[in-house]
């Protein structure tokens, strides 16, 4: 019986020995090309290139707001299983971007600032940007949830407070800003840079310090504008410390964020003294927005005329793809009396132009 035990402890003890070898051996990782990957690298003539490691990939690409539209890029893939894209001529700007491997859109694996499934790549002249990061004090970037009557559910928003305002006891005015179709609410504060862009225009005195809503925009236009009126408003006016009335609240969107802005900024101008739509326009060949645009303006270009300081409508130049729609709104604002000042810029349908708009409309409002 001793013999049975002693024999049965050494095959369990042998066994052990063995499964902590093939355990030792599992844990051996040989070397690949990703341990050492950078993958977006900046040349000198201004070219990006990107690289993802994926050998088993048949096909690889990328998208994102750094891909020119409509360019065929130089995409390549090298017997390491490296992927290289190319991808010319990149102005300094923040971009976002993904790999797209198979069909399956991917996050870039080796970023730090990879944001549901996109990461963001800043590429600057010497620190020049208006947009940048600089040694001036900073506001808060605040994530923020709420419950919207509109919808009936829990939404986010993202809510900047200017420098020093957790010390003191001043009031603010609001800026509620709006990102476009296929962002969200964290697009401003990320590629749209909107925090530093306040944060250096008030360090150079050239801004009033203001609070800046920026609310996830992904609804429909009606529903929207309820959710603004009912629940974010009142949300921040009675969470934060600001001016709470028409002359204190400006109201801005970008493309889709456009859209919600001259229809909610048209039924309500009461309550915002600045409306500043950003490339966007009715569609005229869509008759029941461009139905409602008219209704809009007939109901309350005059009102508006009277209460608002700024109708002001910025365009990235012919090259924004909203261009034509703009023009073709402008005609019907120019038909009803609706007073408005309108920029151009050349730019296109991009962050560089957005961006440019917000440092200029920052510096127009709550004066």
């Amino acid at each position: 019986m001793k013999q049975s035990i002693h024999h049965m402890a050494s095959l369990f003890l042998v066994l052990l020995l063995c499964s902590n070898g093939l355990q030792a051996q599992s844990w051996v990782r040989n070397p690949t090309p990703n341990d050492t990957l950078q993958s977006t690298r900046i040349l000198d003539n201004g070219d990006v290139i990107l690289s993802i490691y994926a050998p088993q990939a048949d096909e690889v690409s990328a998208s994102g707001d750094i891909i020119p539209w409509g360019e065929r890029l130089d995409i390549n893939k090298a017997d390491n299983g490296v992927w290289t894209i190319r991808i010319p001529n990149v102005k300094p700007g923040a971009y976002r971007y993904s790999f797209v491997v198979d069909g399956v859109s991917v996050g870039d694996p080796k970023s730090i600032t990879v944001r549901e499934n996109q990461a963001l790549l800043n590429i600057s002249d010497n620190g020049s940007e208006f947009w940048e990061m600089k040694d001036v004090p900073h506001g808060d970037v605040r994530i923020v949830y709420y419950s919207s009557k509109a919808t009936g559910t829990t939404r986010r928003m993202h809510v900047y407070t200017p420098p020093g305002y957790d010390k003191g006891m001043e009031k603010f005015p609001v800026l509620y800003l709006l990102h476009g179709g296929g962002d969200n609410d964290r697009s401003w504060p990320t590629v749209g840079k909107a925090n530093f862009i306040l944060d250096n225009l008030l360090a150079e005195g050239k801004i009033k310090p203001m609070m800046v809503v920026m609310p996830d925009a992904s609804i429909d236009v009606p529903t929207f504008g309820k959710d603004l009126i009912e629940s974010i408003i009142p949300y921040v006016e009675n969470t934060y410390r600001v001016k709470a009335n028409a002359e204190n609240r400006a109201l801005s969107g970008l493309s889709m964020g456009g859209l919600h802005t001259l229809n909610t900024g048209l039924a309500h101008c009461e309550k915002f003294a600045y409306i500043l739509p950003l490339s966007t326009g009715w569609f005229n060949n869509n008759e029941e927005m461009w139905n409602e645009g008219n209704r809009l303006l007939k109901e309350n270009a005059e009102r508006c005329n009277k209460n608002t300081k700024l109708f002001w409508v910025a365009m990235g130049g012919k090259e924004d793809i909203a261009f034509q729609n703009c023009q073709n709104m402008m005609k019907l604002f120019d038909e009803y009396g609706l007073k408005y000042q309108y920029s151009e810029k050349p730019g296109g349908h991009t962050w560089h132009t957005w961006r440019d708009n917000l440092y200029d409309l920052s510096q127009m409002i709550f004066k």
